[in-house]
Formats: structure tokens, C-alpha cells, sequence
């Protein structure tokens, strides 16, 4: 057992992650004289959704990228939404396109997320980009599994062979992380809810994702001794003091007496996603016109 874990520093790495995407955006703007832009379209006011759509305009802008903002108020249609969909996939300056989540409740997002084409489709939710995915063809990957695989590939090197399980099936995180780790020739396990003896399962991981937005939900008696932990979980608990603070799918401080190496929350896996997204947008630009992403 490891007394002092590595402490996967998601935020160090995702700053270095963006620094290389506007390195290469500058060598793409000065090789070819292509800007990639993102569009982001913010429905409604969901005061975590503001939050979220600034900061990737702001980096987005920092990583010497155009950034397109679409707000609409939370009465939006279906339809008219479909239509500014439409609209960016048809804006040659759009490489991008990004619709805010989640949705209010009279717009259908998986109907959103397949009318955006699958090219700029940076999320990589398109149902097109998740059959990429799992055939092994080239496309957009989604923004927080792609994240957590490189935070792996960057802490724990070559991931061949080792037995990887990943508590959650959702297609944003919990499938394409799965798919992610195969093609990395890891031994992979899906869990979810009604998987039988959940902590078993758990514990004969040398790599465990935990994705399923329960807080502190798993703990070290989960764990392998010297395992590599995930925690892509964001949950807001209560404080004594009526205020709260963000903690994971993880208990981090029971698991850091078992786990080899571990992302804290916050500050791992989601500084990852908005670094990734941009990474994508940067990719997006370069396959649209047939040309290579700079070295």
C-alpha cells in the first residue's frame, strides 16, 4: 500500500495541453492562414452552463482561435435551435460546433446533438463519431475520455494488458472511455448500477474510472492496492456552513491510502475537458481541409 500516491495534476497538464494547441494554431494560421473557430451556443441561463461557456470562450480566444458565442433564451424551440445548427454547419469559419448541455426540457438534445455535422462535432457525441469510435476509424473523440486517457497515458505510460473498469455506461463519458482503454489493449469492464458485487469488480482493477455522479461513492476497500484512480465525477455536497464545495465519485482521502495514483476534484479530470475541446477544434480545422495538423 502507498501512503503517498502520484497525484495526477489534471490542471498542470491541461495547461500545458492548451500551450501546444496554440502553438500548433499559430504554425496552422502562419502555414496555411486558417484561424479555427468555435461556436458555442448557450440555451437559457443555467448559471453552471454561463460559467462554462465563458471560460472556453476566454481559452478559446488565449489559444489564438476565433471563438462565436450563440446565446438564446431558455423559450427557444426546437425548430429554431435546429436552424442556428444548420446555419453553423453550413459557416465555413466554423470549425466547431459545441451546444451547450443540458437543454431545457422542450428540446430533444440527442435530436441537436445528430443534426451537428459530424466533422465539427468537437464533443464527439454525434452518433456517427461514436460508431468511429468504436470501429476504430478516425473522428472526434469525446472531450472528458479523451482527457483521462491522456492524464493515463502520461502517469502510468504504455496501459497494454493492464485490467481496466469504468463505472458508468453513459454515452458521454462511460462507453466511449471503455472504447478508449480497448484501444489501448486493456482488459476493460464496464459497471454500472446493476453490476453484482460492484466493489469485486472494482477491486481487481489495475486502472479504475469512476463516472456515475454519486459523491464519495467509492471508497479504498474498492481499491487495488497501488491502482490507477479516475474521478470524473462533479458533485456539490453541503458544508457546515450552508455553503458547499465540489468533490468527486471518489472519497479522496480514503482512497489515497490504497491508490497509486489519483486525480483530485477539482483540479483533474475537468480542466482536461475545455483543453481537450480546444484540441479537437484544432483537429476539426485541419481534417475539413485535407491538411495535417502542424508538428
Amino acid at each position: 500500500m502507498s501512503d503517498t500516491p502520484t497525484l495526477i495534476d489534471g490542471k498542470g497538464f491541461a495547461a500545458t495541453l492548451r500551450a501546444e494547441v496554440a502553438r500548433k494554431a499559430a504554425l496552422l494560421k502562419q502555414r496555411d492562414s486558417v484561424v479555427p473557430g468555435l461556436a458555442v451556443v448557450l440555451v437559457g441561463n443555467d448559471p453552471a452552463s454561463e460559467v462554462y461557456v465563458r471560460n472556453k470562450g476566454k481559452m478559446t480566444v488565449e489559444a489564438g482561435m476565433n471563438s462565436y458565442e450563440h446565446r438564446l433564451p431558455d423559450t427557444t424551440s426546437q425548430e429554431e435551435l435546429l436552424a442556428l445548427v444548420r446555419q453553423l454547419n453550413e459557416d465555413p469559419a466554423v470549425d466547431g460546433i459545441l451546444v451547450q448541455l443540458p437543454l431545457p426540457a422542450q428540446i430533444d438534445s440527442d435530436a441537436v446533438i445528430n443534426a451537428i455535422h459530424p466533422d465539427k462535432d468537437v464533443d464527439g457525441f454525434h452518433v456517427v463519431n461514436a460508431g468511429r469510435l468504436a470501429t476504430g476509424l478516425p473522428g472526434m473523440v469525446p472531450c472528458t475520455p479523451l482527457g483521462c486517457l491522456m492524464l493515463l497515458k502520461h502517469y502510468l505510460g504504455n496501459l497494454s494488458g493492464l485490467n481496466a473498469v469504468v463505472i458508468g455506461r453513459s454515452n458521454i463519458v462511460g462507453k466511449p472511455m471503455a472504447q478508449l482503454l480497448l484501444r489501448e489493449s486493456c482488459t476493460v469492464t464496464i459497471a454500472h448500477s446493476r453490476t453484482r458485487d460492484l466493489p469485486a469488480v472494482c477491486r481487481n482493477a489495475d486502472i479504475l474510472v469512476a463516472a456515475v455522479g454519486r459523491p464519495h461513492m467509492v471508497t479504498a476497500d474498492w481499491v487495488k492496492p497501488g491502482a490507477a484512480v479516475i474521478d470524473v465525477g462533479i458533485n456539490r455536497i453541503p458544508k457546515e456552513d450552508g455553503k458547499t464545495r465540489l468533490v468527486g465519485d471518489v472519497d479522496f482521502e480514503d482512497v489515497s491510502r490504497v491508490a497509486g495514483a489519483i486525480t483530485p476534484v477539482p483540479g483533474g479530470v475537468g480542466p482536461m475537458t475545455i483543453a481537450c475541446l480546444l484540441s479537437n477544434t484544432l483537429t476539426a480545422a485541419c481534417l475539413r481541409r485535407g491538411i495535417a495538423v502542424p508538428d
